[in-house]
């Protein structure tokens, strides 16, 4: 069978997503989500979780940064990057000498701007197309490209998808038009920046016949395309064709980051097993391999066409500068730690004179690049190298060489001895040549730039990096990473990266009260309500921000009682009014695009009377308004203004059409009293119905009500309210139909075949999200009586999504202005109103976001992306990207149907002191809605122990002010429901035993109905 399609919308603390059937014969139907992010208090910008991408625009001087937040942030740099360091630095320069120039000089980063651009890590980013467009690769298994410098449009655009995790990007060249990415799905993809979609795919590992291939790292250039990941292997492909070209084995651990030089020669890769290895294309094998590194390495970049001069780092947080230059062998390079971070370095970016450290802070270091030129300082004595390894910690760097140049200003700039890294494990350790008498340094050149021989045969001491801190830190924002759901599912606590402890009421979207920096487990039982409250939603902060996910299969299954509520405005609620939380949100986040439809709906309405009034003028004053067919099977929901029946199950609602009701709270019998007879009649209870149940249903004027003509083979006479309390189906009464998931409207009527008759055979028809295709019933009388205008009606198409409610809508007016022409048009557009769903203020610039499920690729693409104040202007875009279900829900106020939960629960008297209500073979097994509280079992109890005056009392006690419930000998709170009872009172599996008594406050209850009982079993 085809596989069931989901949509889902979010908000900032809220998701919400829709399962829909579909058709065997039809392709898989499409999931939408609709994201919304929750604003965070004092959000200047800058990223709230770790960073994991950088790119330098050098021209305009302006970071780029892309973190575990989804945020893609830019960074204005104030700097002049165009410069080389090793070309121009003054050798004698030092960074606390004044500007040539005698000026202040502005070096400080400011805050440019940022976009939203995924819901989930941001893992990569590079720069292309003349550094015109970024590109990035996210978790969210998309590859998404953002122009910022356009004028037109400042959001990221999907280009691509994976079915999993993307891990990396690369770039043939920084004026290519397409980029390749790599991620856990084992798959290599290119995508056109223009548009095109995908240009080439590649399998890995599907040449050794392998299930493995994850891509942790890639690298391009010219014909050459090399990628890596955990099986420490380094596959080669032709970018063109896709066919591989080699590979190289000898890593033993993961790889992590890979450069090609510019010939194309030469492939550098860096590793988790510790080392970074140099390949050569010629020869076909690792040339070199570099241990300067005790821990993985994650990182490396360089400018150097030949890749002579690089940079990288590892878990560790140093960060290293090797270079080669005029060397025939690696190993008699240079190599320097320049920095130490708190935690590993996931990006090492350099332009100019400076390079930038991503780590899992949310912050940005930026350093000081080191002239390898340099002198290298000569080393401590013994004497001295002892004292200072007493004094100084490990991995604690030592002041940089540039604050003591201030203070000896004709000295020549060095590089500290203790910062030089041994390059190789093959580096001879021997002091050699150089050292220069006057000045007590060694000269690289003197030594012939082997600076690694100046090192003792011995360990040469602690580690000093060059620089003890950076030059300057872009500071990040506080995030979300932890969060607790309370009981009452309205409520959630959160913790951030501070160790803050906030309380988020998710209705209104706002924090509502701070814990200061505590543990979040001592803080939950602070603030936890013994309550049971069904799932509605599901919360996400992997973003460092509060994330609400609803799903149309569960999100309006939860609700809660009116009078629980607090409220800014007073509102009054029907006596146990319950509210879907699902529905009273969606109905807010929404309610700008519910303006703008209505007032486009009462446009429409205008036009086309005025289109239908021009139109009556053109007629001949003798000619009929329209043609005379027979009388129409389908007449929608409108009020019966005959007898004409439809041959169509209408669909349930809770919009205006009802009486707003509370929803179904009656209780049924749960066991059978009598069991089947061989010859098939219905089973009926022996319990007296309540007087909620007696409520006629034949009221309403709908199609339930209507009487029947003709019935089909599957037809039955409607029952009487007590024999519907069968099985484990509650009486059928007005409360099944209201604020609550409507449910399916009775189809019995009267008459019918003799075996619908004997064999109730109700079939539940799925609401919600249909076309008018799908809204046929499941079996259609094909009597006579179906008129053509009937079938005409339902051969009317309309789209799969939100605007195909706006087309059932129009086509509702066109029937009218049909059928009746002189009468006014029923407005279509009837949303909730404020008794069903109070206001709600949620914050204008919360995020919305609607995105669509991929099958195909395993996983979801943003279709939209706005605020709940945008959406009204955005109505054109949403119409036909949110899915209809929605639709459906604002609009119409319909939600989709789904069976009631109901708890199974056996109702006794306590001690035998009162009388029992249990049928008359004992059964007292009963079930009702999981929401029923307890006081509506008292008044259950109460009509069947003492008879109910026929003029009650109004001042007479309620049956919960001298009745009381208990279970597990817990006295349980009026106020609470089913479902609370079973999960905090109850606690365990099986029927919930409940006990009813008297509190004393009805003198003589218990003797009186004792005595009467005794009587009535005598007689």
């Amino acid at each position: 069978m085809a596989r069931k399609a989901r949509q889902r919308i979010s908000y900032g603390a809220l998701t919400l997503t829709h399962h829909q059937e579909a058709s065997p014969h039809l392709p898989p139907l499409t999931l939408f989500y609709i994201d919304i992010v929750l604003p965070l208090a004092n959000s200047p910008g800058g990223h709230r979780l770790g960073v994991n991408g950088l790119a330098v625009d050098s021209d305009r001087s302006i970071l780029y940064s892309g973190g575990r937040d989804g945020v893609i942030c830019a960074w204005d740099l104030n700097l002049d990057l165009k410069k080389d360091s090793t070309e121009t630095q003054n050798p004698f320069a030092s960074p606390d000498d004044p500007p040539v120039d005698g000026g202040a000089k502005k070096t400080s980063t400011t805050f440019r701007g940022q976009v939203q651009a995924h819901t989930h890590w941001v893992n990569d980013i590079i720069l292309a197309q003349s550094n015109s467009a970024l590109v990035s690769a996210s978790s969210d298994i998309t590859v998404k490209v953002w122009r910022p410098h356009s004028k037109e449009d400042q959001t990221a655009t999907t280009i691509g998808l994976h079915s999993d995790y993307v891990k990396c990007l690369a770039s043939p060249g920084p004026h290519s038009d397409w980029v390749a990415s790599g991620g856990l799905d084992h798959k290599i993809r290119l995508w056109d920046l223009n548009g095109g979609g995908e240009k080439l795919q590649i399998s890995v590992g599907e040449d050794e016949n392998s299930d493995k291939g994850s891509v942790y790292a890639l690298s391009v250039r010219g014909q050459i395309m090399a990628g890596g990941g955990p099986e420490s292997i380094v596959r080669l492909w032709d970018p063109r064709t896709g066919k591989r070209i080699t590979k190289f084995v000898g890593h033993t651990d993961n790889i992590r980051d890979i450069l090609i030089n510019q010939d194309g020669n030469t492939i550098m890769t860096a590793s988790s097993d510790q080392t970074i290895k140099v390949w050569s294309m010629a020869a076909g094998r690792c040339m070199h391999t570099l241990t300067m590194h005790n821990d993985s390495v994650w990182t490396l970049y360089s400018n150097h066409p030949q890749l002579s001069v690089f940079y990288s780092s590892d878990r560790s947080g140093m960060i290293a500068k090797t270079d080669t230059r005029g060397n025939l062998d690696l190993d008699e390079g240079i190599s320097i730690a320049i920095a130490q971070e708190h935690e590993g370095v996931n990006k090492v970016v350099v332009a100019g004179d400076y390079l930038w450290t991503a780590t899992s802070s949310s912050s940005i270091n930026r350093w000081r690049d080191v002239d390898t030129q340099a002198d290298i300082q000569a080393p401590e004595s013994p004497r001295q190298h002892r004292n200072s390894t007493l004094t100084t910690p490990s991995k604690v760097p030592s002041p940089p060489i540039a604050q003591k140049s201030k203070a000896l200003p004709d000295a020549k700039k060095q590089i500290p001895f203790s910062s030089i890294l041994r390059i190789s494990n093959s580096v001879s350790m021997s002091i050699a040549r150089g050292k220069d008498n006057e000045t007590g340094s060694y000269n690289s050149e003197a030594i012939g730039r082997k600076p690694s021989e100046a090192m003792l045969d011995s360990d040469h001491g602690v580690l000093h990096p060059y620089h003890s801190l950076p030059e300057e830190t872009i500071e990040g924002q506080n995030g979300l990473i932890k969060h607790v759901m309370l009981n009452d599912r309205k409520r959630v606590l959160t913790l951030d990266t501070t160790g803050e402890v906030m309380l988020w009421d998710l209705l209104k979207g706002v924090p509502i009260q701070s814990f200061g920096k505590r543990h979040l487990e001592d803080v939950t039982p602070e603030v936890n309500t013994m309550e049971s409250v069904a799932n509605w939603c599901g919360v996400d902060t992997r973003t460092g921000r509060l994330a609400v996910v609803l799903e149309e299969n569960y999100c309006f299954d939860s609700e809660i009682y009116a009078d629980e509520l607090e409220l800014e405005e007073p509102i009054v609620f029907r006596e146990d009014q319950r509210i879907n939380l699902g529905k009273w949100i969606l109905r807010y986040l929404f309610a700008n695009l519910i303006d703008e439809e209505a007032k486009r709906d009462e446009a429409y309405r205008i036009t086309l009377l005025t289109n239908r009034s021009r139109t009556q003028g053109l007629r001949r004053d003798n000619a009929p308004q329209a043609l005379v067919l027979p009388p129409s099977q389908s007449n929608g929901w409108q009020q019966n203004q005959d007898d004409g029946e439809s041959a169509i199950t209408p669909r349930p609602t809770n919009g205006f059409h009802y009486p707003a009701i509370t929803p179904g709270l009656s209780i049924g019998v749960a066991t059978p009293a009598v069991a089947p007879s061989s010859h098939g009649t219905a089973m009926q209870s022996h319990l007296p119905s309540t007087a909620e149940e007696e409520t006629p249903i034949e009221n309403r004027k709908s199609h339930s009500s209507n009487p029947r003509t003709s019935g089909d083979y599957f037809s039955s006479a409607p029952l009487p309210p007590q024999q519907a309390v069968n099985g484990n189906e509650a009486p059928a009464v007005p409360s099944e139909v209201g604020a609550q998931a409507p449910t399916e409207p009775e189809k019995d009527a009267k008459g019918g075949s003799l075996f619908g008759k004997k064999f109730r055979m109700n079939f539940p028809k799925k609401l919600g999200g249909r076309s008018s295709v799908e809204a046929k019933p499941t079996v259609v009388d094909d009597k006579s009586e179906e008129s053509d205008k009937s079938s005409e009606k339902e051969d009317k198409i309309v789209e799969d999504n939100f605007y195909g409610i706006i087309q059932k809508i129009r086509n509702d007016y066109d029937e009218q202005l049909e059928t009746n022409p002189s009468t006014a048009l029923q407005v279509g557009v009837s949303p909730s109103p404020p008794t069903e769903t109070p206001v709600l203020r949620p914050p204008p610039n919360t995020t919305v976001i609607i995105q669509e499920d991929r099958p195909d690729s395993g996983g979801v693409a943003d279709l939209y992306r706005g605020t709940i104040k945008s959406v009204g202007s955005d109505a054109d875009l949403i119409e036909k990207t949110a899915p209809m279900w929605l639709g459906d829900l604002l609009l119409r106020n319909q939600i989709p149907f789904k069976e009631t939960v109901k708890v199974s629960f056996v109702l006794q008297p306590y001690q035998d002191l009162l009388p029992s209500i249990a049928s008359a073979d004992g059964n007292s097994r009963l079930n009702a809605n999981r929401m029923l509280r307890a006081k509506k079992i008292l008044g259950y109890v109460a009509e069947r122990i003492e008879p109910q005056p026929e003029h009650p009392d109004p001042t007479a006690l309620k049956p919960e002010e001298y009745l009381d419930l208990y279970c597990q000998n817990q006295l349980v709170p009026h106020t609470m429901t089913l479902a609370t009872l079973r999960a905090h009172v109850w606690k365990t599996g099986g029927d919930v035993m409940l006990y009813y008594r008297s509190n004393g406050r009805k003198a003589d209850l218990e003797k009186r109905l004792s005595s009467q009982v005794v009587s009535e079993s005598v007689t």
